[in-house]
Parts: structure tokens; C-alpha cells; sequence
């Protein structure tokens, strides 16, 4: 049945599924709080059971994201402290250039220290593709994640409809 509610949560949903793409938002956090925010609305079974599966899938996510992108940097030889480093870069890049900004410095900046680190264009770009292979991986995690969330509570307003 669509109610003002189911409306608004998908909508959030949404909101939350462009906030991964376009980092301007934390979006799983934002998808993952639209099915609270419907599981306290209903305050039955069904709802705190799709809460409670969101949140197992929120946590499966969580952990995929930092950990599988990071094994695969750590494989192709990229330090911690690079990576470390970078994400810093990315923060005030996101202030600097809003959007774009973030991504852009992560990226140059794993370059750039990859350059002075090896003195040598080809280990850098290598380590830069490895960075940026991670970074899509990540938000792959990201999006797959909120999509099994947005799935889950999607079949549950259509099984539970009147």
C-alpha cells in the first residue's frame, strides 16, 4: 500500500543510494536509517525483521568496504601510510572542490607520494590504478549493499501491503 511514509523512506532511500556516487552524503548510513526510521513507524514483526536484516547488511557491507579495498592496495604494494595520507587529501579536497574534489585528491595524491617514493612515472601510475580500482571497488560494496537493503525493505511493503 502507499502511504506518505513508504513514500518518504524510498525517497531517503534514494537520496542516500546518490549520496554513495556523488559523496556528499554518507549514504549507506542514510539508507540504512530510512528503514529505521519505517521498522519505528510500524512498530510490528515485519518492520523490526527488515531492521534488523538491514542492519546485518549494513554491518556485511561495513566491513567489506574496508577491508577487501585495502587488501587489494596492500597486494599491489601501495603502504598504509599512503593510502592514510591520501584520505586526508581527499577530506580537504572535499572542502576545496566540493564533489570532485575528493576523489581528484585522493588520487593525485597517491600519485604524487607513489612518485617520490619510487622516482619513477610507471610505479606510480601503477599504484594510482590500483588506487582508483580500490576506490570503485568501494563504492561498488557501497552500492550493492544499499541496494540489498532498499530489496529487502521493497518486498517487505509489498508482502505486508493490506
Amino acid at each position: 500500500m502507499i502511504t506518505a511514509t513508504n513514500v518518504l523512506v524510498l525517497l531517503v532511500m534514494v537520496v542516500g543510494t546518490v549520496g554513495i556516487v556523488v559523496p556528499v552524503l554518507p549514504g549507506l548510513i542514510v539508507v540504512w536509517g530510512a528503514t529505521l526510521v519505517w521498522a519505528f513507524e510500524r512498530q510490528d514483526g515485519p518492520g523490526w525483521l527488515v531492521l534488523g536484516l538491514a542492519t546485518v547488511l549494513y554491518a556485511v557491507g561495513l566491513v567489506a568496504k574496508y577491508v577487501l579495498p585495502g587488501r587489494r592496495m596492500k597486494t599491489a604494494g601501495v603502504d598504509g601510510a599512503i593510502v592514510a595520507v591520501a584520505l586526508a587529501v581527499a577530506v580537504v579536497g572535499f572542502f576545496v572542490v566540493p564533489v570532485v574534489g575528493a576523489p581528484l585528491g585522493f588520487v593525485l595524491a597517491v600519485y604524487v607520494l607513489e612518485r617520490v617514493k619510487h622516482r619513477e612515472h610507471a610505479a606510480a601510475r601503477r599504484a594510482t590504478t590500483h588506487a582508483i580500482r580500490a576506490v570503485m571497488l568501494n563504492i561498488g560494496i557501497e552500492l550493492g549493499t544499499a541496494f540489498a537493503i532498499i530489496a529487502t525493505w521493497g518486498v517487505a511493503v509489498y508482502v505486508t501491503r493490506p
